[in-house]
């Protein structure tokens, strides 16, 4: 008889913990409310050396979060956030400073960013000249 206690006990835990879980799971999907009144705004910068990206091992990549505030490892990451709202997320849209004299020296360097802007997908990749042309680009979104 104890065995058949001892059985029933096991099998009465091992379906609780099988079975919670998944109890568990279905009321937090059901309770899954947006918690911010903010589109995501998430991104991943990425920089190596090459023509394009599928040649280019990464050298560096860095995140950036922009909304509700300005975070990540982008090391001006408020900043960057400011000016691609001012471009209204168009990565494109970053011009180059006129201040900024680089040389004609042709090392490619590759960036891309892959994300999410405002609730839409981002996907770019823009190669340039050299590393002075890309920081050129824009006042802090490329310098990382």
């Amino acid at each position: 008889m104890r065995t058949t206690a001892r059985l029933a006990a096991t099998l009465g835990l091992a379906a609780a913990a099988v079975c919670g879980p998944l109890t568990g799971a279905s009321v937090a999907a059901q309770d899954a409310t947006p918690t911010s009144l903010y589109a995501p705004s998430a991104l991943v910068l990425t920089v190596g050396h090459g023509e394009s990206a599928a040649a280019a091992t990464p050298a560096r990549a860095v995140t950036l979060t922009c909304a509700p505030t300005a975070s990540g490892t982008h090391p001006a990451a408020a900043l960057a956030c400011a000016e691609l709202r001012g471009a209204g997320g168009d990565l494109d849209a970053l011009s180059s400073r006129d201040d900024v004299q680089c040389t004609r020296q042709y090392a490619p360097v590759v960036v891309t960013v892959d994300g999410v802007w405002q609730g839409k997908r981002v996907s770019y990749e823009r190669t340039f000249a050299n590393e002075c042309v890309k920081n050129s680009y824009g006042t802090s979104v490329f310098e990382f």
